[in-house]
């Protein structure tokens, strides 16, 4: 499960130890991986556009011999939701550790916050929320004495207690199983608990290092309402995740493999990338040369693919909504009646398969990811 390490074990959030930077002497880095800096996209009106809470510059760490991740830059935008998708082992994992604190970088500079999160002060570390894969629940405690001993945790007094308790319950949707004990209640409803022990004290990031895994499409879409709704409070969250269908739910996206980035950017410039610009399904009843050249010499038309006897998909380096006149009457200037056009959009999984395969991966890597 997940990105494990040597060390993992011993480690634990919230209480690192001074320690000193690796030294870079053993197998050199790789060349640096695209560009992985989450765009703050423009401001409204009359606002600055969003800072940065978390930057990662040139980002890499070594566990003795292995390169754990590579050469990471990154930008969190405030209040944005930035994906870190991947297979298991990809560095997911030891990215967001090194984000908390858990581990200190072998080489590159992060910030959190405007600190390092090795040198976290406590009122910063206040700020920040986590979710691990493996979260520890008391099964002989209620719903409600699981989350006081994390209130506790996190020292919240009385006052706080019961009205950020209520909150977070509502929040969740487990209001009415409060009392319930913690065995009692479905996997489900527990790994909501442990969100809502996480969002207890408010922090303003949030780090949930693969939430969904293992849980049903159905409780997996009910979780990212959730994030998105944390998402118009102006919480700020960092989320990891094997299923790349999830990259539809986020601002930004970083795509991983073997601790390196295959790719980054918003969910419509991957699939872009992945295709070599936007897509156009067309259908005619006759699709012969003639009309292969005609739509081929289209202006902003970039290649002409033939998927059947009657089908054919262009690749568009405009809007394909723009074009789609245009080929339609190239189509009807030919004698062709259009039975179908279309937008077409790759699937996360296409756009995985074919970042990787322009890295020369194997499509193989994430066949299992989906």
């Amino acid at each position: 499960m997940g990105d494990r390490s040597p060390t993992d074990e011993a480690a634990g959030y919230g209480s690192p130890r001074p320690g000193t930077v690796e030294s870079p002497a053993a197998p050199a880095a790789p060349p640096p991986p695209p560009a992985t800096r989450a765009p703050a996209g423009p401001a409204a009106p009359g606002r600055p556009a969003p800072r940065a809470v978390a930057t990662m510059r040139d980002v890499g760490k070594r566990f003795e011999q292995l390169w754990a991740v590579r050469r990471l830059s990154l930008d969190v935008p405030e209040g944005s939701i930035v994906g870190l998708i991947g297979p298991s082992g990809c560095g997911k994992t030891t990215t967001v550790r090194l984000l908390l604190g858990v581990y200190e970088p072998t080489e590159g500079e992060i910030e959190v916050f405007g600190e390092h999160p090795f040198r976290f002060r406590r009122a910063t570390r206040e700020r920040l929320g986590y979710l691990p894969q493996l979260f520890v629940l008391y099964p002989t405690l209620t719903v409600d004495e699981n989350l006081n001993f994390a209130a506790a945790a996190y020292g919240l007094g009385p006052f706080k207690r019961r009205r950020y308790k209520r909150q977070a319950l509502d929040l969740v949707g487990l209001t009415e199983h409060r009392h319930t004990l913690a065995s009692n209640i479905s996997g489900g409803m527990q790994r909501r608990l442990e969100l809502a022990a996480t969002l207890l004290h408010q922090p303003q990031l949030i780090v949930m290092d693969e939430p969904t895994a293992g849980i049903d499409p159905i409780l997996r879409e009910q979780l990212w309402e959730e994030f998105r709704r944390l998402q118009g409070m102006g919480r700020t969250q960092i989320i990891t995740t094997q299923y790349v269908t999830e990259a539809e739910y986020c601002d930004f996206v970083v795509l991983m493999d073997e601790g390196k980035v295959a790719a980054a950017g918003p969910p419509a410039a991957l699939r872009r990338q992945a295709a070599g610009g936007d897509l156009i399904d067309l259908a005619v009843p006759n699709l012969d040369r003639a009309l292969m050249d005609r739509l081929r010499a289209l202006p902003g038309v970039v290649a002409v693919q033939r998927r059947s006897d009657t089908e054919v998909r262009l690749v568009v380096n405009g809007r394909a909504g723009e074009l789609i006149p245009r080929v339609v009457d190239a189509a009807q200037d030919a004698g062709e009646t259009v039975q179908r056009i279309e937008e077409y959009s790759l699937s996360f999984n296409e756009v995985f398969v074919a970042l990787l395969g322009q890295q020369g991966q194997p499509s193989a890597a994430v066949r299992h990811v989906d």
